[in-house]
């Protein structure tokens, strides 16, 4: 269902796809084009600036990523008092859900099928210098009949500077406290690099 408020210049809302804690995801089309997308916005009506800052760090490190393995996005438009991020639509859903329809184990030829795939997506991101810092079922989505498979969501995302490999520890607990690797905890005193990822994928894997 739909929600009537819901009123994006340019764009027709078809479906709701998500309604979480933070963020509202759409499903619909462009009006001048009849192009496929999905709508990402602000669920709080008087984002604060953290918020507003990492919906833009979304679009600004993706928009240039031009991968059939990272979700493409489109434009970031100004909705009420916060953003709109319009990405592509392939059909997908999270690794999560796909999983649980299944509702059996993967096989081993399915597992390393999808396991390869989501290497090199980490290994087009390590090349680009980028340290995606959430990745868990639920922020890859998959086509369920072409098998397609794309990572999303890059909100706290991260850009190494090019004269150093690590970035400093962070202040806040960012990510998912079931997949972050220790390091990212703060407490290791350690700088997080692209293995940080990695950690997170094999417990993906482990879950898969």
């Amino acid at each position: 269902m739909v929600s009537n408020r819901v009123n994006i210049p340019g764009y027709h809302i078809s479906q709701e796809l998500y309604n979480g804690s933070r963020t509202l995801v759409y499903r619909g089309y462009g009006h001048s084009d009849q192009l496929p997308v999905v709508i990402k916005l602000l669920k709080n009506s008087y984002p604060n600036f953290n918020e507003l800052v990492q919906f833009r760090n979304q679009y600004t490190i993706t928009k240039n990523l031009n991968s059939p393995l990272i979700i493409q996005t489109y434009s970031l438009e100004i909705y009420q008092n916060g953003y709109a991020l319009v990405m592509e639509d392939f059909g997908g859903i999270s690794l999560q859900e796909w999983a649980i329809k299944k509702e059996k184990k993967l096989s081993l030829m399915e597992f390393l099928e999808v396991g390869i795939i989501l290497c090199n997506a980490l290994e087009i991101l390590y090349r680009e210098r980028i340290i995606h810092k959430d990745i868990k079922p639920s922020n890859i989505l998959i086509n369920p009949h072409t098998k397609e498979i794309k990572l999303i969501d890059f909100s706290i995302a991260s850009l190494l500077p090019k004269e150093t490999q690590t970035l400093i520890n962070p202040n806040i607990l960012e990510g998912t406290l079931a997949y972050i690797s220790p390091e990212q905890t703060g407490r290791m005193n350690r700088g997080i690099d692209y293995r940080t990822d990695f950690y997170s994928l094999g417990v993906t894997f482990y879950e898969l």
